[in-house]
Order: structure tokens, then C-alpha cells, then sequence
């Protein structure tokens, strides 16, 4: 900045990283001031021995009275301070050890050029390249008391160095055995490189060695491609040859609910052994699997957890169902052996919906987009095995075709066997509680085969028609709610299914019995002549009309007196919102994003009045 300053660049080789790069470039001496204690030494002159806070103070007093003072002006600075004393850090220069990494990295840019390593999300490769590509050398000595310490010995007699892999006794040098180990450890992730290999018996030709490494797949945040993975790689190559993994998957970081980094400072960090006590650990196992993306960050809220907790609870309900309707222990691996044409509708629809779940969840795990694959198998356990299968299969447990109920049952065992193992690596400990009570072979759901997809139970036809027997039970249901039927009470129904007919007609009893339907007053035909009065009407996929008479739901004139009580409320709140928005005050004061949420409250407001509008026109 030309603008900025007097023009004059203080340079201060022994205590700025930036300045020290400056000062080799120009071959500036370099002086220290002060001592590893944080006071001044004898390079400070008049100085020495004071605090550095003390001696800055000072300093300027002294300029002051020296009349070397023109002006005082506030400038904000980035003070680097210890992260766990909040103590401010003073650079200094110092004899460390470093590692030339120019050629550890060339090695690490090509084992991933040319795919022997891949990176997940690949957006992360670029990264990965980039930061290779102009590494610097690395610094691998700490001042610290715990850590690797450096393999090397000082001889206080020749002044020579030895460095061993064994503790030496004497100098490798002249002998003498005054010698002094090193003080400094290595850097963390000097030590956490070899990790890959030193745990398996390196640099010992290690059974475990030879049959672990290299491994296939390294899971860690992306926060740490750098700090880890990268030098792993590197020092995977330079000791063993070999790359170390395969694949990288690279996860987000965990934040708040707000989408804040966890701090304690902040005070929003989630304990995981609190989550775990409260909600149970698969709870917050498949929370994290099911709300992350690859190299993506997640927002975590103690609601999804307790959503997911909920989960759990109804793995362990459907389980409970299903065994305490078994009756007799049953095969559920004899899939095969099934008469598929010989099974009804909804035993067809929920064979195939699972060999469809299963299909694209191993397709998902195997592409690494575990949450996805998570996402559906909580879709389908929930919203259509348990949601719709088992209750439609209730009609036949319940039933006395004692045929009907061993195929319900076998069905039922079977999904729930074959979708306890899709949820296992996500939910591992109520699975195998649940697997455990189910007819099984082998010890542990954990060793058990994984589903492979059956291409001779998909099923689209049964698909489709089970999706229109579910949006009829759907549209009746949603009336009910609207009106304030009354859950026990079973009412009429017309319904003209036109081309639909003969599949519904066969399978009227789920509509009913699903829907509350009186089965002595559902009339159905292909088509109808003439639109019943006083009806509310739904027409769903397929053309198909649903009528349910008002006078078997509700009051009528009951109706009427609480549609128009509410609708006075309705339009009393929507000429409020007219009128604020009429006023140009509000409308050029308030902030934009007030005006724009009063609108589409007006809009809402008029969509309801226009709708309780039609049902009392409807009720006359």
C-alpha cells in the first residue's frame, strides 16, 4: 500500500518468519534479543534482563523523552498466542531439525497422479496437488516433554554427533561417554506417518506386515490431508516402497447445530459420552453416517439424534411384532424357493422395494456415499416395511386363512432379516440384539452375508399398483384429518377406479381396513353417472375419483358453524396484512427481509380463506 506508512520496512530477521525470508535473501545478520524465557538478553543493551512487556513499554518512554517520537497511531495486528495458556507467542530463531521434502513429495504427487492412490471428493486431489507442489522443507523437532525423542547424542568431548537406533554409551566418534541425548521430540505427525506400517512390526518383515499393508481404505477428516495423509503417503513410499491405502475418504468437520466450529471457549462442544448415555450410541452412530457427505461439514442437533433414537426404538418395535407372531421358527434364507406369482400384492411390492433398497445401498457404500445409502434404508424400514407392509399384513396375521398367515409371516421374517443386515454397519448393536431373536444360521448378524439383489423380485407392476392402493389410503386419510373425523369412526366412501377397477376390487379389504373405510357403505364402480352431493372429493394417479359424503364424517350445520367462525378469524388477519402492507411506511422502513415475510404470509392467508371458502359453498 503506497498510501500507507512512511515508506521505511523495519526488518527483524531473528523474530518474523516473514522477515527471516527477507533477510536470507539479503544476506542480513540476524540477532537475537531475547532469552527463551521471554526476557531481553545482552543484545538489548540498556535492556537486558527486563520482561518484554516491561522492556516495550520502556523503550517508547525512553524514545519519548528523546523527542524521537512524531506521532501514535492505533494499527490492529494478528498477536499469535499459545492455544492453551492464551499466552503471547514471540517468534524466534532457533536450531531445529528439518526434513528435505522436495523429494518426498515429487514420490507423493505421482502416486496419486497416476492412480494408485484416490482421493474422496476428488475436488480434494487439486488440494492435495497444490500444497506438494510448493511444500517447504519441514521442521520435525518440538520443544516438548512428551513425544519421540530424537535419536541423536552429543559428544561433550569432540563436539561430534551420533545417531542410532539403539541408545548408545559412548561417541561413535572418539568414544568418550559424555554424551547428551537430545532434548527436542519429534513433531506428532513426523511419529503419526509411520503409523501405517510401525504398528504392523516395521522394519521387521512382520507377518501382519505382509498381509496388512498396504491397506485399502484411510478414513479421516480433510482438515488433516495435510498434517496426516499426505505424509503418511510420503513416508510410506520412502521406507516400504509401497503406498500406504489405496483410497482416501476424507470426511467433514461436526459443528453445531448454527453451523459454529465446537469450542469450549464457545461453549457449544457436544459431549459424545453424554450423547451416548441419553440417546443410546447407535442414536449417534447413524446420525453422523447418515448426515454427512464426503469432505463436507455437518450441522449436529441434539433433535436429529433424538430423531434418530426414535429410529432405533422402532427397529426394536417391528422386531418385537414380527417375532411375537412367528409361531414357528421359519428359513429366511429360502428366498429362492418362493412362488413369486403365489404371493399377493403387498408381499410382492415389499420383495421387490427391498431388492430395490438393497441394489442401491451396496451401490452407494461401494461409491463411498454412506449417507445416502443410510437415508434410504431408514426411508424404506420406516415409511414402507413398517408404515404400510406390516400393517397391511396385520389384515391376514389377524385373519383365519391359517396359509395367509404363514405367508405373512415368512415374508416378514425375510425383510426384516435382510434389512437388519443392510442397517448393521450403521446401527450395529440393536441389529444384532433384533437379529438375535429372529430364525437365524450363524453366530452373529456382524459375520452374516451380505443381501445381494434379486432381478427376479423387482417387481414394477406391483410397485405401481401398491403406490395407488397407498395414495387412495393417503387421500382418504388426509380428509379425515382435515374434517376431525374421529378415529374409530368408519365411514362411506365412493370410489370409481375406471381402469383401475378390478386391481382395487380385489384389494378393497387393505383400503378399508387401512383407511377406516365401512365396508357395507363403499360403493365402488368404474365410473360414475353422477357426482354425489355434499361430498368431498380426491382424484388421485390414474384418473381414480374418491368421494366421502359429509353427512357420515361430520355435522353438517356443526361443520358450518365452526368453517365460519374460522373463516371470520381467517379474513379478520388477512385485512390486518392487507392494511400493513397498504402502508408505504412499512413497506420503505422496515428491512427487506420483514416486508417479503408479511407477503408471503398475505399469500398463505388468501390460499386458506379461499379454501374454507369452497368447503362451505360445498356444505350449502
Amino acid at each position: 500500500d503506497m498510501e500507507f506508512g512512511t515508506g521505511a520496512l523495519k526488518i527483524t530477521p531473528g523474530h518474523d518468519p516473514n522477515d527471516f525470508e527477507i533477510g536470507q535473501r539479503h544476506g542480513l545478520q540476524i540477532i537475537n534479543v531475547m532469552n527463551k524465557d521471554a526476557t531481553m538478553n545482552e543484545n538489548a543493551g540498556p535492556y537486558a534482563g527486563m520482561d518484554r512487556f516491561e522492556c516495550r513499554k520502556k523503550l517508547w518512554t525512553d524514545m519519548e523523552a528523546a523527542g524521537l517520537t512524531i506521532k501514535v497511531e492505533p494499527h490492529t495486528l494478528q498477536v499469535p498466542r499459545s492455544q492453551r495458556g492464551g499466552e503471547v507467542v514471540e517468534p524466534m530463531v532457533s536450531t531445529q531439525w528439518f526434513v528435505k521434502m522436495k523429494p518426498l513429495a515429487e514420490e507423493g504427487i505421482k502416486a496419486v497422479a497416476d492412480g494408485r492412490i484416490k482421493i474422496i471428493p476428488e475436488r480434494f486431489t487439486k488440494i492435495y496437488f497444490n500444497w506438494l507442489e510448493n511444500i517447504r522443507d519441514w521442521c520435525i523437532s518440538r520443544q516438548l516433554w512428551w513425544g519421540h525423542r530424537i535419536p541423536v547424542w552429543y559428544c561433550a568431548d569432540c563436539g561430534k554427533m551420533t545417531v542410532t537406533r539403539e541408545d548408545p554409551t559412548e561417541c561413535a566418534h572418539c568414544h568418550s561417554p559424555n554424551i547428551e541425548q537430545d532434548p527436542d521430540v519429534l513433531d506428532t505427525w513426523f511419529s503419526s506417518g509411520l503409523w501405517p506400517f510401525s504398528t504392523l512390526g516395521w522394519p521387521d518383515d512382520t507377518p501382519d506386515l505382509r498381509r496388512y499393508y498396504p491397506t485399502s481404505v484411510m478414513e479421516t477428516g480433510y482438515d488433516i490431508l495435510f498434517f496426516w495423509v499426505a505424509r503418511m503417503i510420503m513416508s510410506g513410499l520412502h521406507y516400504t516402497g509401497q503406498v500406504p491405502f489405496h483410497t482416501v475418504y476424507l470426511h467433514g468437520l461436526i459443528r453445531d447445530e448454527h453451523g459454529r466450529k465446537m469450542s469450549k471457549t464457545a461453549g457449544n462442544v457436544i459431549d459424545p459420552l453424554e450423547v451416548m448415555d441419553n440417546y443410546g450410541t447407535d442414536a449417534l452412530r447413524f446420525t453422523l453416517l447418515t448426515g454427512s457427505t464426503p469432505g463436507n461439514d455437518m450441522n449436529l442437533s441434539m433433535d436429529r439424534i433424538a430423531a434418530n433414537r426414535n429410529f432405533c426404538n422402532k427397529i426394536w418395535n417391528a422386531t418385537r411384532f414380527v417375532v411375537s407372531n412367528l409361531g414357528a421358527a421359519f428359513d429366511t434364507d429360502g428366498a429362492s424357493t418362493w412362488n413369486l406369482s403365489g404371493l399377493t400384492l403387498p408381499d410382492r411390492w415389499i420383495l421387490s422395494r427391498l431388492n430395490r433398497v438393497t441394489a442401491e445401498a451396496t451401490r452407494l457404500i461401494d461409491s463411498y456415499q454412506f449417507g445416502e445409502a443410510g437415508r434410504q434404508m431408514y426411508e424404506f424400514f420406516w415409511s414402507e416395511f413398517a408404515d404400510w407392509y406390516i400393517e397391511i399384513a396385520k389384515i391376514r396375521l389377524y385373519g383365519t386363512d391359517a396359509r395367509a398367515q404363514a405367508t405373512a409371516r415368512r415374508v416378514l421374517v425375510y425383510v426384516l432379516d435382510r434389512i437388519l443386515r443392510l442397517l448393521h454397519p450403521y446401527i450395529p448393536f440393536v441389529t444384532e440384539a433384533a437379529w438375535q431373536h429372529l430364525p437365524h444360521e450363524g453366530d452373529s448378524l456382524m459375520i452374516a452375508q451380505w443381501p445381494k439383489p434379486s432381478a427376479a423380485m423387482m417387481d414394477e407392476q406391483a410397485e405401481a399398483e401398491m403406490g395407488i392402493l397407498i395414495e387412495m389410503i393417503r387421500a382418504i386419510r388426509n380428509v379425515r384429518s382435515e374434517y376431525g373425523v374421529e378415529p374409530g369412526r368408519k365411514i362411506a366412501a365412493q370410489i370409481a377406479a375406471g381402469s383401475y377397477y378390478e386391481m382395487v376390487k380385489k384389494h378393497l379389504e387393505i383400503v378399508a381396513t387401512l383407511a377406516r373405510l365401512d365396508p357395507n357403505q363403499v360403493q365402488l364402480v368404474e365410473t360414475l353417472e353422477e357426482k354425489p352431493a355434499q361430498a368431498v372429493s380426491q382424484v388421485i394417479t390414474g384418473g381414480i375419483e374418491i368421494y366421502l359424503p359429509l353427512a357420515g364424517m361430520v355435522d353438517l350445520q356443526a361443520e358450518r358453524d365452526r368453517l365460519q367462525k374460522e373463516l371470520a378469524q381467517l379474513e379478520k388477519r388477512l385485512q390486518g396484512s392487507q392494511a400493513k402492507l397498504a402502508n408505504p411506511n412499512f413497506v420503505q422502513k422496515a428491512p427487506a427481509e420483514v416486508v417479503e415475510q408479511e407477503r408471503e404470509k398475505l399469500a398463505d392467508l388468501q390460499v386458506q380463506v379461499e379454501k374454507l371458502r369452497a368447503r362451505l359453498q360445498m356444505l350449502g
